[in-house]
């Protein structure tokens, strides 16, 4: 119950959250696009355009975690909770190509440099800087951008603005003081290679859990030995942990006691190893108890039983 009640508090946070970001954002993305325009600067247009994938990622995000709270039913019987990942992987990919834009937008102005109005460029991108710092510090403060992918897709849609917005104030500078008229290209393309990188782990991340790959935070070698410790448990196969979304780690697997077991204390057992798996960040558990004479070596399915000594599973 409480690991529940955190995570609904968290949910909440996280909304709220991202209705204030998105409001900022947006209202200073509007700012940002007609100042790029007059000013005719890339690197405040990359900012501009970056902050309108903030928007929309934001939104998007939003939209995942109050469509996440719908319950379950039959036909989604984990409930929508996986949106949340949906909207993360949507906001890697925005990314991606928001980073990929501003590099050919890049090569473009190296081939026909433009003037650029840098002093209006710097005023722009100061507030734009001041913008983003709030922004980033209500996500911080506020949100779960740690544990939770689709906050920290959101959030790093943010940090990246406010690297553009640096990027956008040293360029003008340098601009202003050394007529350096190259330094708007540069910092441009700065932005995009940081851009990329974090749309690159962001999407890595979102596709680890679509594929049921193991919880990055969860050691499967030491969910076996929690599990192998606890005594009447002879064995352990068919081992599978993954993530319904963020924060929300799942088991299943095979537990062999011994025959002579009966059913009082293999209840017992069970609730001993979900008590362990619990502080080992799983939730939900799902156990099936057999006996030391059940033929689960020859089932038709491919089983992995865990040599703990080894670390490693092997397959039959």
């Amino acid at each position: 119950m409480g690991a529940g009640h955190h995570h609904d508090h968290t949910h909440g946070a996280n909304k709220k959250t991202l209705v204030i970001s998105f409001i900022i954002i947006t209202v200073f993305m509007i700012v940002e696009v007609i100042g790029g325009i007059l000013t005719n600067s890339l690197a405040l247009l990359a900012d501009a355009g970056h902050m309108l994938s903030d928007s929309i990622s934001l939104l998007i995000a939003l939209i995942a975690f109050i469509l996440g709270e719908r319950a379950a039913n039959h036909a989604k019987t984990y409930g929508y909770k996986r949106f949340e990942i949906l909207a993360a992987i949507l906001n890697g990919v925005t990314l991606l190509a928001v980073s990929l834009f501003i590099f050919y937008e890049a090569i473009q102005r190296l081939v026909d440099p433009p003037e650029v109005a840098s002093t209006g460029m710097l005023v722009i991108a100061s507030i734009g800087l001041a913008v983003n710092i709030l922004v980033a510090f209500t996500m911080l403060r506020g949100g779960d951008t740690k544990d939770n992918l689709n906050m920290r897709a959101a959030f790093l849609h943010v940090l990246g603005d406010l690297l553009g917005s640096v990027g956008a104030i040293a360029a003008a500078l340098l601009m202003i003081f050394f007529h350096w008229t190259w330094a708007d290209t540069a910092a441009s393309v700065l932005v995009a290679m940081l851009i990329l990188i974090s749309g690159w782990r962001v999407t890595k991340d979102s596709v680890h859990i679509l594929m049921e790959g193991a919880p990055l935070n969860v050691d499967l070698n030491d969910v076996v030995k929690t599990i192998e410790r606890i005594e009447g448990i002879r064995g352990i196969h068919d081992l599978h942990v993954w993530s319904i979304t963020s924060g929300q780690n799942a088991l299943s697997c095979h537990i062999i006691v011994d025959g002579n077991m009966m059913v009082e204390e293999s209840q017992a057992l069970l609730r001993a190893v979900e008590e362990e798996l619990r502080e080992k960040e799983i939730g939900h558990v799902t156990i099936q108890v057999e006996t030391d004479t059940h033929p689960h070596k020859d089932s038709i399915l491919c089983h992995a039983e865990y040599d703990i000594d080894a670390g490693h599973g092997h397959s039959h």
